[in-house]
């Protein structure tokens, strides 16, 4: 392991591969990997491309990289792909438009398998940003596979969400969910060379407001360097901002025993809208992510009866479960409370949408159980 975090922080391709791999994979010694390669990570522009399929996401991707090499920058790429019905694996149609840079060894490209995960990523998405940060990739570059209703959770990873819409003959905002337009800091208008796009800028700057809306026609090159010089600007600006270095608050996890009939009060009458829905087999529960600003609201809904809330259920009744604090060192902060006597109920792992965590018992924190994730 040693070795392997060196020649990763070298920047050596087969290691990066090899690295990648473990976390895709979830190895065992994935977590240990991650924890070393963290303090070395936070120095990548983090650049996340979203849109429908079609809207040229891809072809934006492998123009922006054209543009960062010139610079002599260096790029990672993260692709999400369809999951092959077949094999399990990615489709890999975003990698095969990137093939010009295959040979380049400043560019990493690396694509992935949705693998039925909602949220428009994969569930190692984030580790993977990490590894490439740490590895010293000036820019890294997340491309989702499309978005839908539930789809944004590449706002929660990327310093920069970029937006892709295409004209079309329909009614293209309207066409659009809620949650996807409020998690673009740039409107990209691709292929503006069609019809219709006067139409769908006039319809974007209404619901934009101050956020920046741009057209592009990727395939030629055109209105590209604005795309990049204006997603610089806007990471200046986050810099700017106060960064919050201790635990935070995440999520509260409340227990019931229907999501979809809890998401009919949280929806409907809260207006939240939900940024992930899956399935966690090792808890045993369905799950339903609604953000409020930052934190969230996680409904845990149990798939077995002699599960950890299907038992809560059962002696308590639906409420409050857990409180689920971020902590920017999770394995030190384990260590620290082990060491202070407090008692963890599990070894870190991954749970919903990614994320490493573990549990603290209701006798270490005044009665409450709490979950701590890392950041």
């Amino acid at each position: 392991m040693p070795e392997l975090v060196e020649d990763v922080l070298r920047g050596d391709l087969r290691a990066l591969a090899r690295a990648a791999t473990l976390i895709e994979d979830q190895d065992h010694a994935a977590a240990a990997l991650l924890a070393k390669l963290r303090a070395h990570a936070g120095r990548a522009l983090i650049l996340g491309i979203t849109g429908a399929p079609g809207a040229g996401k891809s072809t934006l991707c492998d123009r922006i990289i054209s543009l960062l090499r010139a610079e002599g920058k260096t790029v990672g790429v993260i692709a999400v792909d369809p999951t092959s019905p077949l094999t399990g694996g990615a489709i890999l149609g975003d990698r095969i438009r990137m093939q010009q840079h295959h040979a380049d060894p400043g560019v990493f490209i690396r694509s992935m398998a949705t693998r039925g995960i909602p949220g428009g990523i994969a569930r190692a998405t984030a580790d993977l940003s990490t590894l490439l940060d740490a590895a010293g990739r000036d820019v890294v570059i997340i491309e989702t596979v499309g978005v839908g209703q539930s789809e944004v959770e590449i706002a929660r990873l990327a310093q920069v969400t970029i937006l892709v819409t295409v004209p079309s003959s329909g009614d293209d905002v309207q066409a659009m969910k809620a949650g996807v337009l409020e998690i673009a800091d740039i409107f990209v208008i691709n292929k503006a060379d069609l019809p219709g796009t006067d139409k769908l800028a006039q319809e974007l700057h209404l619901i934009a407001g101050d956020r920046p809306v741009l057209r592009t026609v990727a395939s030629e090159g055109q209105g590209v360097a604005e795309v990049l010089q204006t997603a610089r600007g806007l990471e200046r600006k986050a810099h700017l901002q106060p960064i919050a270095t201790g635990p935070r608050i995440d999520h509260l996890g409340i227990a019931v025993r229907s999501v979809d009939r809890a998401l009919k009060f949280y929806e409907e009458q809260l207006g939240l809208a939900v940024a992930l829905r899956e399935t966690v087999p090792q808890e045993k529960v369905n799950v339903a992510m609604l953000p409020l600003g930052d934190p969230r609201v996680e409904l845990l809904e149990p798939t077995e009866a002699d599960s950890v809330i299907g038992k809560f259920l059962d002696k308590r009744g639906e409420g409050l479960h857990h409180v689920a604090l971020k902590v920017p060192d999770l394995l030190a902060a384990v260590d620290r409370l082990r060491s202070s006597g407090a008692r963890i109920l599990n070894e870190p792992r991954t749970g919903a949408g990614g994320h490493l965590y573990v549990f603290v018992h209701p006798a270490s924190t005044g009665g409450v159980l709490l979950e701590l994730i890392q950041a």
